[in-house]
């Protein structure tokens, strides 16, 4: 387990929080899964939960406001910006949509809501006293986030203009894929969705959650309540499945393999 008090450089996903119909549903469900702590915040800031391990915040759980029934029951993947007000103009220019116009968050920090030209949802995060996610390489952390989309060229324009992203192309046959590169550090992922993908499935970011054991993990998942989309299955990266919680929400575990071996620092 390491961890950062640091900022996360510009463009680096740095921060996932879920907003869910039952808050204290969901955080039974993390809690079960990841082995996360969370405190609630006071009314001030929603009741916000801040999930944390070893003490430190990895993740959000929030609920969503009465009167909003139709928001969707989904993680949000948070990019570390310097300027949010000048990147939602930039994001605007590029042609993404401003969902949520920037707002401060007390003293954490300033945020804003927005999409990308293919319908990809995020979020920006100016930090303040909140950083973001300050544990990496555990059971529990983010591990990786990627956006999917059915119009990657689009979508990769978007990006590189909006937050200056190189590419590393690992596409092959009909799987179109490049890491979201700053300088010479993979930030996340960039994708197209398969062809078989249900129509009502929308451009998203997806999250990866580490675990130590990807089909015990998934079996959990069941138990608890939610749903294994498609079996484990291995890469180079490690072992991932797809998954939904008890209340809806998508997001992908992924544990460490043969292929892969353990990251630096990795606990489990």
């Amino acid at each position: 387990m390491l961890f950062r008090d640091e900022r996360w450089p510009d463009g680096t996903p740095c921060w996932v929080d879920l907003m869910a119909p039952d808050q204290r549903k969901a955080i039974a469900f993390y809690r079960a899964l990841l082995g996360w702590e969370v405190e609630l915040s006071g009314e001030e800031t929603g009741n916000y939960g801040m999930a944390t391990l070893g003490g430190r915040p990895v993740a959000g759980i929030g609920e969503i406001p009465p009167g909003q029934a139709g928001m969707p029951t989904v993680w949000t993947t948070y990019l570390a910006v310097s300027d949010v007000d000048k990147t939602v103009d930039a994001v605007a220019s590029a042609g993404g949509q401003v969902l949520a116009a920037p707002m401060d968050v007390g003293v954490s920090g300033r945020m804003a809501i927005a999409a990308d030209p293919t319908g990809a949802v995020f979020g920006l995060w100016q930090p303040g006293e909140h950083l973001g996610t300050q544990v990496l390489d555990a059971p529990g952390t983010q591990a990786w986030n990627e956006i999917m989309t059915r119009d990657y060229e689009t979508a990769k324009t978007f990006y590189g203009e909006v937050f200056g992203y190189s590419f590393g192309d690992i596409s092959a046959g009909d799987f179109r894929y490049a890491t979201l590169d700053l300088g010479e550090r993979p930030a996340g992922g960039i994708g197209l969705l398969p062809a078989d993908t249900p129509p009502e499935v929308p451009a998203n970011w997806t999250t990866y959650f580490a675990v130590a054991d990807a089909d015990a993990s998934a079996a959990k998942v069941t138990e608890l309540g939610g749903t294994v989309l498609a079996a484990p299955s291995d890469s180079p990266y490690g072992r991932t499945v797809p998954v939904v919680d008890d209340q809806g929400a998508a997001f992908r575990l992924i544990a460490p393999n043969q292929r892969s071996g353990n990251p630096e620092g990795w606990d489990a």
